[in-house]
């Protein structure tokens, strides 16, 4: 069952007659990311302080945004989430995922930050890889004068950024030089191959079409063999035991909602910590539209909240 509201907005989206994203140029694709935001994204809610800020980077600066919860105490120290956007590694900035930021500072009480990480085609894999391994390190060497406890950091993205901070989570198990108490991965994409049955039932007719993944992985994925790397594919990664906590949030009408729960329950299998949940009447994509969705909204408060707990000792 569709969600009624998540229905009449797929419905008035075919009524407008938007043009799909795979039939776009990247240029044009993005524009169209930004500019339709308006029309779904609640408004961004105020929050205490706002900083652009710049990580060293593998092949020069990454821009990064900084959020302190609306409420923070000056100089506090409060635990920290590197965020990651989504938008198939190609599109997607800072500004698109800025109320979403902003929603996560305030109902975690986390201090948040955001990585504009290079893109796809202009960049492609291991680019984006690489970039957010570099920024959230940067982030916990500067936790400091960033106001954030070290000990207590999370990694988080949605959709492309989920696919990058389970990468995170891997590489920095891998090199035990960044220890993270928590990763959040809404609707994930696990598995570049795209053979999960949900990319079949769920490909066509739900926003997020299979025309539209194999464009954004197009984009991003260069060498088809790269499909098998688990810095593009964390599910194929044979280990993952000694991982964080984690938060598998999917969606029911998603192409991408088998690879989420397979990760989660590779997770729970590798003896890591991992709860997982299915929004099962709602679309890839859904809970950055909050002004139209109701249970966007419940998502939101659902990932903060679990944050907040996560990182409330530091586990």
């Amino acid at each position: 069952m569709l969600d009624p509201q998540t229905r009449a907005l797929l419905e008035a989206i075919g009524r407008s007659g938007i043009a799909p994203t795979h039939t776009l140029s990247i240029d044009e694709a993005r524009r169209a990311y930004r500019d339709r935001r308006a029309l779904t994204q609640p408004a961004p809610p105020e929050v205490a302080q706002v900083r652009e800020l710049l990580a060293d980077g593998p092949r020069g600066p990454i821009p990064m945004r900084s959020y302190r919860p609306r409420h923070a105490r000056s100089g506090a120290v409060l635990p920290g989430l590197v965020y990651y956007h989504g938008g198939g590694w190609s599109i997607g900035d800072l500004d698109t995922h800025d109320t979403l930021c902003r929603e996560l500072a305030n109902g975690s009480g986390c201090a948040v930050v955001s990585v504009d990480y290079r893109l796809g085609p202009e960049h492609r894999f291991p680019a984006a890889v690489d970039d957010s391994i570099a920024a959230a390190r940067w982030v916990s060497r500067h936790a400091p004068s960033l106001g954030i406890d070290a000990s207590r950091l999370a990694v988080g993205g949605d959709s492309a950024g989920g696919n990058l901070a389970a990468v995170v989570a891997i590489a920095a198990r891998d090199a035990a030089d960044l220890p993270l108490a928590f990763q959040l991965l809404i609707y994930p994409a696990t598995d570049m191959r795209r053979i999960a049955p949900s990319h079949a039932t769920n490909g066509a007719g739900y926003l997020l079409t299979r025309e539209t993944i194999a464009y954004y992985h197009d984009h991003y994925v260069a060498d088809p063999a790269d499909d098998l790397d688990w810095r593009a594919s964390p599910l194929l990664r044979e280990d993952l035991a000694g991982l964080p906590p984690a938060l598998v949030l999917t969606a029911g009408y998603d192409p991408l909602r088998d690879e989420g729960l397979q990760y989660a329950q590779r997770l729970s299998e590798a003896g890591n910590r991992a709860t997982q949940v299915c929004f099962e009447r709602q679309i890839h994509g859904f809970a950055l539209m909050g002004k139209a969705i109701d249970e966007a909204n419940a998502a939101v408060a659902l990932c903060a909240a679990l944050l907040r707990e996560a990182l409330r000792a530091g586990t």
